[in-house]
């Protein structure tokens, strides 16, 4: 058999894999509230809150879909036609075309130019924030981050891209079967040391001082079976007055996170309910199973890039000879955005049931419905969230 029949059939395998792991750890069985139940629960809100939050929604709706239409029209017009090609050229020109130069430089110079294009998208997602109160960091925090994400982002890039394209050097009619194990271990590893090497980067972060909420959050945690080393406090409140909390890591590196506005702006019983929710994620192992379907994801990526890549009218519009050459890199990118977009809905999808799931968690853990209904309300309040989105919007994003 040829290495394309190879990985059509590692292709069909990967794909077997990840609808079995979907259907399986997935709780597809949690259908959403009645629409009358939601319509119900809408009618008790504050009228006055509910405006401002749709007001809010509204104002960062223009620039949300603008950015996701100039970044598809960006990453097209770099991968199927010439100029990102030679983009890359020109990067790794002044080190005598290296194909390190080429994949690293060049790789990195097509990512930059995307990200810079939807850049004043950006800033008008901060101004509409702190136009409404949300962001408290102000232009040279908001600035400050963007270069942390940028330099994060470099690095790992430029590691992916070397490893990538130095098995393409190595392996070059096997490389798709070495590049999607290597995808896959990616994802696995990034989901176990984000937590301890990139997080900090953003916040900083402390044990929760110790007292009573911290004792009762602990206590809960190992009547609900779940290992967890410590409740952290994140330091949010020097960029955004939104609350939340989350879970992140697995194993050694798992950790609750609450954000220092939570403890500030909900009650001590809001802050158990908000922590139940996490621990139905640690509980149903829910970091574990997103690293696992993100791994099949990224390896299939991979082989279906190889097969897809591989087809003669892409590769004379991105005027490459293969889709192995760091020239073809920009084409790569156009295809992923492509089924990052259509794909975006079941996504979408998959996090409503698993948020489901870690509400139903949390009532049951905490038996007091009351209290987590007023820290929903809340989050909704203080974040301004639209209670009920426009239901395209819900359907693709929400």
């Amino acid at each position: 058999m040829t290495p394309r029949g190879w990985a059509l059939l590692t292709l069909a395998g990967l794909g077997v894999a990840l609808v079995v792991a979907a259907l399986v750890l997935i709780p597809w069985h949690r259908p959403p509230a009645p629409r009358a139940d939601q319509l119900a629960a809408l009618r008790d809100l504050p009228a006055d809150q509910v405006e401002r939050a749709r007001q809010f929604r509204s104002a960062l709706r223009p620039g949300g879909w603008a950015a996701l239409g100039v970044g598809l029209l960006v990453a097209l017009a770099l991968g199927l036609t010439p100029l990102g090609s030679r983009l890359i050229e020109l990067a790794g020109r002044p080190f005598g075309d290296h194909w390190i130069a080429q994949a690293v430089l060049g790789g990195l110079a097509v990512l930059l130019v995307a990200d810079l294009v939807t850049l004043p998208f950006s800033a008008w997602r901060h101004a509409v924030l702190t136009r409404y109160g949300l962001a408290t960091n102000g232009w040279s925090g908001w600035a400050v981050d963007l270069l942390k994400s940028y330099a994060v982002s470099a690095v790992i890039g430029a590691v992916a891209l070397l490893g990538f394209y130095t098995v393409v050097r190595l392996t070059p009619r096997w490389w798709w079967a070495f590049g999607a194990a290597g995808a896959a271990t990616l994802v696995a590893l990034l989901s176990f040391v984000l937590p301890v090497l990139v997080e900090p980067v953003f916040n900083r972060f402390s044990p929760m001082e110790p007292g009573p909420l911290r004792t009762q959050l602990m206590d809960m945690a190992a009547r609900d079976g779940v290992p967890v080393r410590d409740v952290l406090v994140a330091d949010a409140s020097r960029r955004t007055r939104a609350v939340n909390a989350y879970v992140s890591g697995f194993g050694p590196t798992r950790r609750v996170v609450v954000y220092d506005n939570l403890l500030r702006e909900a009650t001590p019983a809001e802050v158990t309910a908000v922590v139940a929710h996490e621990l139905g994620h640690a509980k149903d192992r829910d970091v574990p199973v997103g690293t696992l379907t993100g791994a099949l994801g990224a390896a299939a990526a991979v082989v279906a890039l190889y097969l897809i890549g591989s087809w003669p009218p892409l590769l004379r519009l991105a005027g490459v000879d293969s889709v192995a050459q760091p020239r073809a890199f920009p084409l790569l990118i156009a295809l992923v955005t492509v089924a990052g977009l259509v794909f975006a809905p079941v996504q979408a999808l998959v996090s409503r049931r698993v948020e489901a799931r870690a509400d139903a968690h949390a009532l049951a853990l905490t038996g007091d419905p009351a209290t987590f209904e007023s820290m929903q309300r809340r989050l909704s309040t203080v974040n301004l969230a639209d209670p009920d989105p426009p239901r395209w919007e819900y359907l693709y994003s929400a």
